[in-house]
Formats: structure tokens, C-alpha cells, sequence
């Protein structure tokens, strides 16, 4: 059986700023993954550096953008993978984290890494969408 793909774009992108050689996001099966999210300005492109709950929740909001761009929400999230730049910054990360996820939490991965240009945060995710046929 065949299944089709959708991409999905972020819907404050600019068109005239090219990015790598991903998707924001791609539909499957009823499925979005979403791919690594940072504290990016779409307008401009963009990164946006700040604390490390400024960069969190300007991440955050751009995942949920894109969710809604699918017809889905942060409520349907099932699993989120989490890079951060310090990980002695996790407390503060988690407290603007737990906000967007005030019923059942996602399944997560938290690790430090490498992140570049100076981001402190980078999160992708994958969820489902009711009624995706």
C-alpha cells in the first residue's frame, strides 16, 4: 500500500528565504513530524537569541503554528526530542515546557548538544491528527 506525503510549511515563512534540505513538517498516515524547531524568526529567517525560556517559548510557538497549519494542535502531541545547548539550564527549560502541556505530557528525549548559531534550544516532535484519513 502506498502512502502519499504533504509537506507543511511554517505559516509565517517567507518564501524569498530558502532553507536546507528539509521540511518544517511532512503528513503521513494521520501522522506530522515535525522537524527540529528553534527560536527562528520566519518572517526574516532569523534566529532570535534570548534566555533560555524566551528561546523555549518562541520555539514552542513555532511548532504550534505549524501544528495548526496541519490541522492539529499541541493537545496531540505524542513524542518530542529536546537539544539544549547547557543542560544545566533544564529546570528553566522545563518550566516553560510544562505550560504548553497541561494534560498528558509527550513521550521526551532530553540531551545536551551541539546547537548552532548560539541557540540555546531545539525541539521536534511528532503527532497524530484526529480525523486524518
Amino acid at each position: 500500500m502506498k502512502h502519499s506525503k504533504q509537506k507543511v510549511k511554517h505559516p509565517h515563512r517567507n518564501p524569498a528565504f530558502v532553507t536546507g534540505a528539509y521540511s518544517d513538517a511532512v503528513i503521513v498516515n494521520g501522522f506530522i513530524f515535525v522537524s527540529g524547531q528553534a527560536s527562528v524568526d520566519f518572517n526574516t529567517s532569523a534566529f532570535v537569541l534570548g534566555t533560555i525560556e524566551e528561546e523555549t517559548r518562541r520555539t514552542l510557538d513555532n511548532i504550534k503554528l505549524i501544528l495548526e497549519e496541519a490541522g492539529t494542535s499541541m493537545d496531540n502531541i505524542v513524542k518530542c526530542a529536546v537539544h539544549l545547548s547547557d543542560i544545566r539550564e533544564f529546570d528553566r527549560y522545563n518550566a516553560v515546557y510544562s505550560a504548553y502541556f497541561p494534560g498528558i505530557k509527550p513521550a521526551r528525549t532530553t540531551v545536551q548538544s551541539v546547537l548552532a548559531e548560539g541557540i540555546k534550544v531545539e525541539i521536534d516532535c511528532i503527532a497524530y491528527i484526529p480525523d486524518q484519513k
